[in-house]
């Protein structure tokens, strides 16, 4: 990337007016974000024509996802903070030796765990709360997942670290060329070729195949400020101009992405925890409880995308203000963020509150998965109304380094609070208990995060320095 380039990356970082920015950025996330939920809940809707077990196999396989989701975001949001940081210090050097370490510790990490839950397959799909009908159809489906599992991460990791880079346009391409892969690619194999549950894995492991390719193209092309960069040459330069790389070695960078992208890690390890412990829970009212709550929380994840594609875009912006101490359109951007979420947020909620039972009965016309499903769905899309101000301030401490505050909110609704009431309500009333759990937890999050938010604004200046 040339130094004009870098330049007007910077001014365009520092000058765009702030609604036009974080929409700008914004705007690709949330076609990113849609777009992978798209294919996820068409994923669920062709695996659930193969009946409730098939169904209920796509939401224990889900929890193992959300681990390989846990490492893609871990570095992708560590690296990427760390970089955004440093371009609004004007240091690409120390950015793309961030992004290097980033995208290659992702892609090992991915293929570790393959390795290992191949070994151990059968107690796997057993300890994510497989039921015995179940069983088969999970571990036909998570086969292939494993093979796409390096593939996987750094697919999460390059994405991350392009939106940061203010360039989330370019992680979309590799999002929509793959989710289109698979979304042609389920009905092709599993009812044309008659592969059923083997064709619905199949197509979502090339589909990830796919789309890493075409993101590992953006860095080996040259549209990214960051750089790919290997070797004893790249060593030696990336570690003896910049001020800020005198001060690194690899191994302290690569500490310093983990320790930044922890709260990713927990958040989403968390959220893959809470998943089996869900299954669990549910594993005594049958497959049908099962295949209603991961029903559900597609849909909910599919809802709310588009807040957290807004989300994405306040990140680089957030980021980027913190490093180059322009507090002032920090703080400006928060706002916005926070006003632009509830505005998607409401509308999501009222579109699922009315139209519950078509929404469930789309993906499995069973009675009694819809009955389940039904009154699941319309809490916990009434309480995504405290979503506005969670999610977000999350955001703002990652993006900033505030490594204590981002991490202690990234554990609290999926750890500190959902699986404790997930447990005790389950006990105490039972099905009804662990469809109220969820929305409880979200709303207990919110008194507990906004002193976090307060402080940390009070510390900082008011106006740019």
């Amino acid at each position: 990337m040339s130094t004009a380039a870098t330049h007007n990356h910077y001014q365009k970082m520092s000058e765009t007016p702030i609604p036009r920015l974080v929409s700008s950025l914004a705007l690709p996330a949330i076609v990113s974000m849609m777009i992978t939920n798209i294919y996820n809940l068409v994923d669920t809707a062709f695996v659930g024509q193969l009946g409730t077990s098939a169904s209920g196999a796509v939401g224990i396989v889900f929890g193992f996802m959300s681990i390989l989701q846990a490492f893609g975001f871990l570095y992708g949001q560590g690296a990427g903070s760390i970089l955004a940081r440093a371009l609004g210090r004007h240091d690409t050097q120390s950015a793309s030796l961030h992004a290097t370490l980033g995208i290659c510790s992702s892609f090992l990490t991915g293929g570790v765990i393959a390795v290992l839950s191949f070994l151990f397959l059968d107690p796997l799909v057993d300890i994510l709360g497989s039921t015995p009908t179940i069983a088969p159809y999970a571990k036909t489906y998570i086969f292939y997942i494993l093979l796409s599992a390096p593939f996987m991460c750094a697919s999460l990791t390059m994405n991350n670290v392009l939106r940061y880079e203010g360039k989330a346009s370019l992680g979309m391409i590799g999002l929509l060329v793959g989710a289109c892969l698979n979304m042609a690619g389920d009905p092709i194999f599993m009812f044309v070729l008659g592969m059923g549950i083997h064709g619905a894995g199949l197509s979502t492991a090339l589909s990830q195949v796919v789309g890493f390719a075409i993101l590992l193209a953006m860095f080996l092309t040259g549209k990214t400020e960051s750089k790919l960069v290997f070797g004893r040459k790249s060593k030696a330069k990336y570690f003896s101009t910049s001020e800020t790389c005198l001060q690194e070695s690899p191994v302290s960078s690569f500490f310093n992405i983990c320790a930044t992208g922890l709260p990713s890690l927990l958040r989403q390890t968390l959220s893959s925890l809470t998943t089996i412990v869900l299954n669990f829970c549910c594993k005594p009212y049958g497959d049908a409880a099962i295949a209603a709550m991961s029903i559900v929380a597609r849909l909910i994840f599919f809802a709310v995308s588009a807040a957290i594609g807004i989300g994405q875009g306040f990140q680089p912006v957030s980021a980027f203000s913190y490093g180059a101490k322009k507090y002032g359109r920090l703080r400006k951007a928060f706002r916005f963020t926070i006003f632009l979420t509830f505005l998607v947020i409401a509308v999501a909620a009222i579109c699922l509150i009315v139209f519950a039972e078509p929404l469930i009965t789309l993906f499995r016309d069973d009675p009694e998965v819809v009955a389940i499903g039904v009154r699941a769905l319309r809490l916990q899309a009434l309480a995504q109304l405290v979503m506005p101000i969670c999610m977000p301030s999350e955001m703002l401490f990652q993006s900033t380094g505030q490594r204590l505050y981002a991490s202690f909110l990234s554990v609290l609704r999926n750890g500190l609070l959902f699986i404790p009431l997930l447990l005790i309500l389950s006990n105490l009333r039972g099905l009804a208990g662990i469809q109220e759990a969820q929305p409880l937890a979200m709303v207990l999050a919110l008194p507990l995060t906004l002193p976090f938010v307060i402080s940390f604004f009070r510390k900082i200046p008011k106006e740019d320095s």
